[in-house]
């Protein structure tokens, strides 16, 4: 008797969880719609993206283009936000003396990148273009992963554990940054509201069952009352997220971390980032290529983005193994820190909303979103040749210098 083959849905759903996945309908949406936003039909990209819809009563009468960065780019938060919690409770982030040295990195991948953009704007003369500081300090998570899965075939798995620990924090101080200095007009009353309904949520999903009827709408009225308050309407995706419980509860064998990141995650890459990207990387740029090039705002973001990255990460790395006591785990040297540098340099989504959100002239924001577009290229590209050529050369059997050897350990893609 022969075994049924899995439904389109099964199958669909097994893809979409698979680290690569993400990263390429990001590629495909951004690049359709780069396409689009420059050929002769651009004006219906662009009208496209300025359809206004939702009730003006409530004050959801938004465009398209915001709706999928205020409302659908939450849902990608909520990821982020459950993954946090995760790993601060019982994942790579638990241990902050293990911890230390990408939690550190991901600092200096940050602050270097910002203080480099803003240098270079104010030695261009753009010094209206310093608002955007923060662009360059972004990683996209997907894109990153997904570059080390398929090009460092042979690497150790403890690289991968260093990068995504230095973009879950990267993701956490981006978060902190859009609701610190991208928030306005706060009402204190929503944000009450936002508290209460965090209190309900967090209630609802340390139930002996959970229930979507009851956890969706909370959710949905959480971000409303955020996108509300004055606070970024993503930041609620985070907070929902934070809620939930990072290990097992009543009996159950894995985290509701876990379990809600598997269901969430298939929505997020599979639909909310495509259709982000869609709607926010169709910069037209016919017939303003020199502007662009000559922008300071884009000099910016590219030095942050590529150069930035690299003394941030590999810079702060080498002075903390070689002034303290943390050293990198097992099976890593600091050369392999190069490539690792790079791939954060890959900003793509978070740095496209901090753009969206720091620029609100034309021409600063295509400027900015250009460059995010091609310097996030620029760092896949040189981050995978980097990858490709660490993979081939000889490891010694101490790669951190910590006087212990490394012994046999996992490989990425092994």
């Amino acid at each position: 008797m022969s075994t049924p083959s899995p439904s389109v849905l099964a199958r669909t759903s097994a893809w979409l969880s698979r680290e690569t996945s993400g990263g390429i309908l990001l590629m495909i949406a951004a690049v359709i719609a780069l396409t689009w936003a420059n050929s002769p039909w651009r004006e219906a990209y662009h009208a496209l993206t300025e359809t206004v819809i939702g009730p003006s009563a409530i004050h959801l009468d938004l465009d398209l283009a915001h709706w999928a960065a205020d409302g659908l780019l939450a849902i990608f938060f909520l990821v982020v936000g459950l993954e946090l919690k995760h790993e601060i409770r019982v994942g790579s982030l638990r241990d902050p003396r293990e911890a230390a040295v990408p939690m550190l990195a991901a600092v200096g991948g940050m602050a270097v990148p910002a203080a480099l953009f803003t240098l270079v704007v104010l030695i261009d003369g753009g010094g209206d273009g310093l608002d955007g500081w923060a662009i360059p300090t972004a990683t996209d998570i997907a894109f990153a992963l997904a570059v080390l899965a398929v090009l460092g075939r042979g690497l150790p798995l403890a690289l991968r554990t260093f990068l995504l620990t230095l973009a879950v924090v990267d993701d956490l101080l981006a978060i902190t940054i859009i609701a610190i200095f991208y928030s306005s007009d706060l009402a204190p009353l929503y944000l009450l509201g936002v508290v209460a309904v965090l209190v309900a949520f967090r209630w609802a999903v340390t139930r002996r069952k959970l229930r979507a009827v009851v956890l969706v709408p909370l959710g949905l009225v959480a971000w409303y009352l955020m996108h509300e308050s004055g606070v970024h309407a993503t930041v609620a995706g985070v907070l929902l997220g934070f809620c939930v419980p990072a290990e097992p509860v009543h009996g159950e064998s894995e985290a509701r971390t876990t379990r809600l990141t598997h269901r969430v995650e298939i929505v997020s890459s599979g639909f909310a980032l495509p259709v982000f990207a869609f709607f926010s990387a169709g910069v037209t740029v016919v017939g303003e290529v020199g502007a662009v090039l000559t922008s300071p705002i884009a000099h910016g973001v590219v030095a942050g983005l590529v150069l930035g990255k690299i003394i941030g990460v590999l810079g702060t790395t080498a002075l903390v193994t070689r002034f303290t006591s943390f050293h990198l785990a097992q099976g890593i040297g600091l050369r392999d820190l190069l490539p690792i540098s790079l791939l954060t340099g890959i900003g793509f989504t978070v740095s496209l909303l901090i753009a969206e959100l720091s620029y609100t002239g034309v021409e600063n924001l295509a400027s900015a979103k250009a460059a995010v577009l091609g310097a996030s290229l620029l760092a896949a590209v040189l981050g995978a040749l980097s990858l490709r050529h660490d993979a081939r050369r000889a490891r010694d059997g101490d790669m951190n210098r910590d006087g212990v050897p490394d012994g046999d350990l996992p490989r990425i893609g092994g």
